[in-house]
């Protein structure tokens, strides 16, 4: 398949700078639910890049504190994990530009009983206090068979009971004593299942899935067939995974020099690569695996705050650094319906506010998004139109990065492997490398477009960017500035060919 570069000319029909996001949501746009979900009755207009985390942690995070007898059950201590209010985390989410946040803490023995009565008051507090900020009630899973995953429960009536059932029925160290039945990968396609028949299913997110890798491709806790496994599942709830960890402040003391020894993300076997995780970070890897299956699976970036790193801990609070942006309404329904269907991008400090991902026809009739699918018949032309904004502005750590490169990534879509450990695709590429002298910039906002001929398979087309030289991101060194190396990435966009 032939591609080239669309001509200058086309700022003039105004295609690169068309207006904002939102008007590109017109009547041919095509955003596709995935399979087994509701369709959102949202306009499409009312939809902005929403920042978010969906996994922050407060003080209900417990640790626990064995009895002195050995017979009876240890005992929650209250901060003992992370040590914020869901209050306070709440307020610091607002304050550094979210508009949704997830409070999920992880459990131990009988946590479900402490989240129903204790933490679930503290998040009707917050949403009073913090009446801004879209929060909604959830937990980090300790997965059956896994770590950690993010569960995200739809702002119903039902939210603390549904909540309640799931962790007390599915969260590995909810019994005590210990029961390694409740510590298997089944069981957690069991969870997925129940998850999938609640009226108003929740989402699901493997956590650092790599943080127990002890080398690149060689996974610890959580493995490619298990990921699938979940999808397949429950491909409505089990939707994707953090492509950033939390933690990313791990190289850092509490007065802001280096810490030689810290990691970013707390990976400390195998690193992370530009902040992300490798199964999100290496081109061909997982990630672009699970897409050549034509599987809708999604990344996000996530804080994992536990305590600030100027409190000695290894966290940014949320949104100070790492943001999930979600292209939705304002309402709960929307942001979770943009989180199920991957309107999502994702980037580190503050590198990117927006990023607009349009494939579209030769004639501009049809057109699709992020996470959206575009239908064409075979044998046709895609422009692929990529609009970022690059904010003016220091971020939250003082500096002010500008966006060196952008990456179109291209892979035809091949179907199911045959093995499902696979954690490589190899028809994933490079497709083009934009510098600054092949965007056109308007300001904050830059743009640049790219034709791609002759389109005869199934493709899918993702986008990301980076402040610096690396032409793929590296392992991060230990004690590494997590300023200095920023990258954003958006979620994909698949085309289907019709004869």
């Amino acid at each position: 398949m032939m591609s080239r570069r669309v001509p200058i000319l086309l700022l003039a029909a105004g295609v690169l700078f068309g207006g904002d996001a939102a008007a590109h949501d017109g009547p041919h746009a095509h955003f596709a639910p995935i399979p087994g979900a509701a369709p959102s009755k949202v306009d499409p207009a009312r939809r902005a890049w929403l920042a978010g985390d969906h996994h922050v942690h407060s003080w209900f995070s417990v640790s626990y504190k064995a009895s002195t007898d050995g017979k009876s059950p240890p005992e929650p201590i209250k901060g003992g994990d992370a040590s914020n209010p869901i209050t306070t985390n709440a307020k610091q989410a607002a304050a550094h530009g979210l508009s949704w946040m997830v409070a999920t803490d992880h459990g131990g023995p009988d946590h479900a009983k402490l989240n129903r009565e204790q933490a679930y008051p503290e998040v009707l507090k917050a949403r009073r206090d913090t009446s801004g900020l879209l929060l909604f009630f959830g937990m980090e899973l300790d997965t059956p068979g896994a770590e950690h995953s993010s569960v995200i429960v739809p702002r119903t009536p039902a939210e603390r009971d549904t909540l309640f059932g799931i962790e007390s029925g599915y969260n590995r160290r909810q019994p005590w004593p210990a029961d390694p039945a409740w510590d298997t990968e089944a069981r957690m396609v069991e969870a997925l299942k129940h998850m999938g028949a609640i009226k108003a299913p929740p989402v699901v997110i493997a956590n650092h899935p790599s943080r127990t890798a002890t080398a690149v491709g060689v996974y610890g806790q959580v493995s490619p067939s298990e990921l699938r496994n979940w999808n397949d599942a429950a491909p409505q709830v089990a939707v994707g995974m953090e492509g950033a960890p939390g933690h990313q402040a791990g190289g850092l003391k509490p007065d802001g020099s280096r810490d030689p020894e810290g990691r970013r993300g707390s990976y400390g076997r195998s690193p992370t690569l530009g902040g992300f995780d490798q199964m999100t970070a290496r081109l061909g890897g997982f990630w672009d695996s699970m897409l050549g299956e034509g599987r809708r699976w999604w990344v996000t970036s996530t804080s994992d705050s536990h305590r600030h790193y100027t409190d000695g801990g290894n966290d940014f609070w949320p949104g100070e650094y790492s943001k999930t942006y979600v292209r939705a309404a304002r309402t709960y329904d929307d942001v979770l319906d943009g989180l199920r269907n991957g309107r999502v991008f994702v980037t580190l400090g503050d590198l990117v506010s927006e990023v607009d991902v349009i494939v579209q026809t030769a004639d501009g009739r049809k057109r699709a998004e992020i996470g959206g699918r575009l239908r064409v018949a075979r044998g046709s032309d895609v422009t692929v139109v990529i609009r970022v904004r690059d904010p003016a502005g220091a971020n939250f750590g003082g500096r002010t990065p500008e966006v060196r490169r952008v990456d179109l990534i291209r892979s035809e879509i091949t179907g199911p492997v045959a093995d499902r450990t696979s954690d490589s695709n190899p028809r994933a590429r490079v497709e083009k490398r934009f510098g600054p002298g092949e965007w056109a910039k308007d300001g904050e906002r830059i743009a640049m477009a790219y034709t791609i001929r002759n389109v005869t398979e199934p493709t899918y087309l993702r986008v990301r960017g980076t402040n610096g030289a690396e032409l793929e991101p590296q392992p991060d060194p230990a004690g590494e500035d997590p300023w200095s190396d920023l990258w954003f990435y958006a979620n994909p966009v698949f085309i289907d060919v019709a004869d």
